[in-house]
């Protein structure tokens, strides 16, 4: 299937490892120019490389989402160099998994916060696109009770009524916004690469909850994340598509 990304100008926060990395690659794979940051600078050059071997365009820089004027200053400048915006996906996360008034804020700040800015410093640009496209990261956690009291559970909850919201409000301006959910998700490096090595008994726990009787990978959470993004789901939007593997036991409305 021809996903119609072939030169297409996409953003992607948090891009250089984990899913938002995975989606990246596969932005680039399609053909989409694409450009990434980061909260830490060491990882850029690799990424960048690796994207641009695919033959397109990338860029990326260091950047703090919760720095709502950096934020802002990268996404335009970005935009302009790149010669449009067509996809945006919302990636960056605090990953605040406590119950502390300092994960709180984090989780507000970055995960809530840092998509309202990057989604209103964006906005502009996708409105000039034929075929423009919001995505934002957000977890099955937001859908049911898991992992106990979580600041991460309740913001990414925040986020999908936000992009639902969004979905309505931007739809007369061209633009589709949607989100995805995905379940525990493996990959090196990952939270549950960390609880196998810190914590295996919960791992095993997590892991047997799975139908499937595996994980998810990165790059599963990425193909549907850039499917959503794509000309096949021109007329998708205000959607939470989870990407699970029949983890969430309750019924989606």
């Amino acid at each position: 299937m021809d996903l119609g990304l072939q030169g297409r100008k996409a953003i992607v926060t948090g891009g250089t490892r984990g899913i938002g990395r995975a989606i990246a690659e596969r932005l680039a794979m399609e053909g989409a120019d694409v450009a990434i940051c980061a909260r830490g600078a060491d990882a850029i050059p690799e990424a960048v490389a690796s994207l641009e071997s695919h033959g397109v365009k990338a860029s990326g820089a260091a950047v703090d989402v919760g720095d709502e004027a950096a934020l802002k200053a990268w996404i335009t400048e970005t935009a302009e160099a790149m010669g449009g915006l067509d996809v945006l996906v919302a990636n960056a996360s605090a990953l605040a998994s406590e119950d502390t008034e300092k994960a709180w804020r984090a989780a507000f700040e970055i995960d809530v916060m840092g998509t309202v800015h990057t989604v209103k410093a964006a906005e502009p640009y996708l409105e000039k696109s034929d075929a423009a496209a919001i995505v934002a990261i957000a977890s099955i956690s937001a859908l049911q009770y898991f992992g106990g009291v979580r600041a991460y559970n309740s913001m990414k909850a925040a986020l999908i009524n936000h992009m639902s919201n969004l979905a309505h409000a931007l739809a007369p301006k061209g633009i589709r916004v949607n989100s995805i959910s995905p379940g525990t998700i493996y990959f090196e490096g990952g939270v549950w690469q960390q609880r196998e090595q810190e914590m295996p008994e919960f791992f095993e726990t997590a892991m047997a909850m799975n139908p499937f009787g595996r994980m998810g990978t990165a790059e599963e959470v990425a193909d549907a994340t850039v499917f959503l993004a794509s000309r096949p789901a021109s007329f998708i939007t205000g959607v939470n598509l989870m990407v699970d593997g029949g983890l969430t036991q309750g019924v989606q409305y």
